[in-house]
This record gives C-alpha cells, sequence and structure tokens, in this order.
C-alpha cells in the first residue's frame, strides 16, 4: 500500500507449481485487462477510480463493502454533482489504465507511486507497513542488512518505504533475495507461501493483513515481525484528465468537510479502523 517500482515487470503464480519451484516472469493477461465497457460508459461527471483490492482501505470493487477510501470519495464527490465508479486490476496496471485515460484516479497511491499525477493536498489515509514471517520464525528485521540470505516476499508495482524499496530495486533479478507477485489480489497467496516455507518474509500494511485474517478463516495466520515505515496515502489523479486539478481540489475540500461534520470518523469506525489511521 510508495507503490510504484518496476511496473513492467509481471509474475504468473501458477496454482499447480511445484513446492520448490518459483513462478516464471511473463506478461499478464487476464486479471488486469482494463474493462472497455466501463471506460466506454463514462462522461464528464463520472469519476472513475482503478485499484487493486487493499481492504479495509479499497476493497472488492461491485461488493456491499467496497472499502472506507472508496465511501469517503463517494461521499465526496455525489454532492458536487459527479458519479464514483471503482473498478479492480493490478496495482501496476491500474497505474498504467490512469495512464492511459481509461481511469480518472488511481487509490492508495503514495507521492512516490505516480509522482506525476495530480495529488489533493488531503491523504485519504494512513498506511503502516509491516513485515510478516512464518509463524515459527524469530527473524527481526534490522536494517537492510538483516534481509541478507533470506526471500523477501513483495507486490509487483507497490512501494513501500525508501529503504526498502531501493533494495527491492537493486535485487529484483535476483529470486533468492527478492519475490515479486503480481494479479490483483496477491495477499492470500503470499501468506499462503509463507506457511509453506516458500519465501522467508513478507511485507504488507499492517490493517491489510489483519482484515484479510479476520475475514478469511482458511488464511494460516503469520508472524508479524512490527512495523518499519508509516506515510499517508492518496487518491492521486491522472495527469491525462485535464480535470484533475479541479477533481483534486474537491477531494480536498470534501474531506476536510466530512471531517468536521464527523462524518469522515463515522465512515473509519464503520470499518473498524482506528480514527488515527487519518491524521
Amino acid at each position: 500500500m510508495l507503490r510504484a517500482i518496476l511496473a513492467v515487470l509481471f509474475i504468473s503464480l501458477a496454482g499447480c507449481s511445484p513446492p520448490d519451484e518459483k513462478p516464471a516472469s511473463i506478461t499478464s493477461q487476464s486479471a488486469d485487462t482494463p474493462d472497455v465497457t466501463l471506460s466506454a460508459n463514462r462522461d464528464k461527471f463520472t469519476v472513475i477510480i482503478a485499484a487493486d483490492p487493499w481492504c479495509p482501505h479499497n476493497c472488492i470493487a461491485g461488493s456491499g463493502r467496497e472499502g472506507y477510501a472508496i465511501d469517503i470519495a463517494r461521499a465526496v464527490f455525489a454532492p458536487a454533482g459527479y458519479r464514483v465508479e471503482y473498478m479492480n486490476a493490478g496495482w501496476a496496471r491500474a497505474i498504467q489504465l490512469a495512464k492511459d485515460n481509461h481511469a480518472d484516479a488511481v487509490v492508495g497511491a503514495f507521492r512516490g507511486d505516480v509522482p506525476d499525477f495530480i495529488f489533493p493536498l488531503e491523504p485519504i489515509g494512513i498506511s503502516r507497513t509491516h513485515l510478516y514471517t512464518n509463524a515459527e520464525s524469530q527473524w527481526v528485521y534490522n536494517g537492510i542488512a538483516s534481509l541478507k540470505g533470506r526471500t523477501l516476499l513483495a507486490i509487483n508495482g507497490y512501494s513501500y518505504s525508501p529503504e526498502l524499496d531501493s533494495y527491492i530495486e537493486r535485487n529484483h533479478q535476483n529470486q533468492g533475495s527478492v519475490w515479486l507477485l503480481s494479479g490483483p489480489a496477491p495477499l492470500s497467496r503470499a501468506v499462503v507461501l509463507l506457511d509453506q516455507r516458500r519465501t522467508d518474509i513478507f511485507v504488507e500494511d499492517g490493517l491489510v493483513m489483519n482484515w484479510a485474517l479476520q475475514n478469511q478463516a482458511a488464511l494460516p495466520a503469520p508472524r508479524d515481525a512490527g512495523e518499519i515505515h508509516r506515510a499517508p496515502f492518496y487518491i492521486a489523479f491522472s495527469p491525462a484528465n485535464p480535470k484533475a486539478a479541479e477533481l483534486a481540489r474537491i477531494l480536498s475540500d470534501g474531506i476536510r468537510n466530512l471531517r468536521q461534520s464527523g462524518q469522515f470518523d463515522d465512515i473509519l469506525a464503520s470499518y473498524g479502523v482506528p480514527l488515527l489511521s487519518v491524521d
């Protein structure tokens, strides 16, 4: 959940791979194909927001609970006369959809993710990045040097902290050091890989991991090795949209109004998100 490294690298996770094999690098197709129908139906009063599910921040599009960030966006844009449509794609693909003007914005963006996008003044959330291991591990993070000899599992297109991002960029071609997953919902796969000892460390937002464990009873619980970074994230608007600056202003003003009215806190509370998650 600074999420923009190596957007061109996609890795397939074939469910039939033997336990000691890692997936080959190929170009992803099916999971990240743009929703042409959604793009064709847009008008000047529709705001299309794209992202991979990152619940509770933003969840599965079309579900009863699409995430507090999407609920906040709708609460802001509806009074301004805009309709919000939300779509899921792998994170790297979601960014490309916005750059290609198939979507107007991405949600869950850090400033380092898409530095050329238009950011509102107000963040929509705070991400707290944690490292996870299998349940029996006693490993403790003590700086980048402590990753030596271990495989770090991360999600393609994400960025986590300046220090960790630099490490991933230097080592992404060595799957013994860094293994990148791709697709619209890789978290469950990552947790299983940890449990199977096929990787050593997985990096993820703490609220996202907790949500997954609470809502997927069969998911094996990893060990939380601690928080390593926190940063605000945003709904960021594509520079391909000439109305991007206006939409960013509407969102900033609307978020401030929701906070003053208490509705912002009410939306967070409805997802069990601590109020200080956005401050």
